[in-house]
């Protein structure tokens, strides 16, 4: 009579249960991870933005649109560079895209360039008030967004929350002198690029390459009609760095906002872009002395009380 070594399968079924149990984490716990680093990315990217001013007021000598023409070829360089050093990203990158992903791309790029324009305009001509109040207005556009073409749904208190900060945004728009088209064309591109990247077939950075790659050889015909002897004379061996480098400060963030834009709902990325425009505020304010009046600190306080009821009701979510 032969006896099955029962307790020998049994000690082999639990050695080949417990590594699983380590490697494969629940489906729940990894969905909090990825949200947990898509919140921290996004966060971290609208921060770089909120301190943006000051870099490219360093700049202000250079007209608005050569300086966009500037930013997206060398961030095509930056990024064309880094798409050959990293296998994976070349595998990607250089990849011919199709028909749909072409499109996606195409918009996302004519999005952040018309951004791009809006923004330095703003800085150039001491308007970064009016820059921070476009992405103050942009967090309820991409709610707007997100739940009309995504089918995102939010509960009641997070409603209330986006309608104060609503209310906060036209306090802050209705106080300054004629409609703030610079805030808004930031709010709105800015908006339907933060959809694109949410449906891009691509990742980010080899979707950041398609996109500025796109944009690059208008931006390079364009500098080349413009240039002259004298063009040149009048850059500065600074200025010529800091535009150079103007294109890994351009992408970083942007390498940031398209890997959270993957983890994280385009509602809830909304509302953490309210952290930029503060900054931006701030910048403005503090640094380079913009005159704020009293009903845009009104504004300003509606605005962060929506923030905080949105983030409160998220963290009890989680806790749930």
């Amino acid at each position: 009579m032969v006896v099955a070594p029962a307790p020998r399968l049994q000690s082999i079924a639990w050695g080949d249960a417990a590594p699983r149990k380590r490697v494969l984490l629940p489906e729940r716990e990894r969905q909090h991870r990825s949200l947990t680093i898509g919140i921290a990315l996004a966060i971290g990217a609208h921060v770089m933005w909120g301190v943006f001013p000051l870099y490219w007021r360093m700049l202000d000598s250079v007209p608005s649109v050569a300086l966009t023409a500037h930013r997206i070829v060398w961030s095509f360089a930056c990024l064309l560079l880094l798409s050959l050093i990293v296998p994976k990203i070349r595998r990607d990158a250089f990849r011919l895209p199709d028909r749909r992903t072409l499109v996606i791309h195409a918009v996302a790029a004519a999005m952040i360039a018309a951004n791009w324009l809006a923004f330095l305009y703003a800085v150039a001509t001491d308007r970064v008030l009016q820059a921070s109040l476009g992405y103050y207005i942009n967090p309820l556009v991409n709610v707007v967004l997100g739940v009309v073409f995504l089918g995102e749904r939010l509960r009641p208190i997070r409603w209330s929350a986006v309608a104060v900060a609503a209310i906060g945004v036209t306090v802050m728009s209705t106080t300054g002198k004629g409609v703030p088209w610079i805030a808004l064309t930031m709010a709105s591109s800015f908006g339907v690029y933060g959809l694109m990247k949410k449906q891009a077939p691509r990742g980010a950075i080899a979707g950041l390459t398609l996109e500025t790659g796109l944009l690059c050889p208008i931006a390079l015909a364009y500098l080349l009609a413009r240039a002259s002897p004298i063009d040149a004379a009048d850059v500065s061996p600074a200025i010529g760095a800091l535009l150079v480098l103007g294109g890994l400060v351009t992408i970083s963030p942007l390498v940031l906002f398209s890997v959270a834009a993957k983890r994280v709902p385009l509602s809830t990325l909304g509302i953490l872009q309210f952290v930029g425009p503060t900054l931006q505020w701030i910048v403005g304010v503090v640094v380079f002395h913009e005159p704020i009046g009293a009903a845009q600190f009104w504004g300003f306080l509606f605005v962060w009380s929506g923030v905080v009821i949105f983030i409160l009701s998220g963290s009890r979510a989680f806790r749930a």
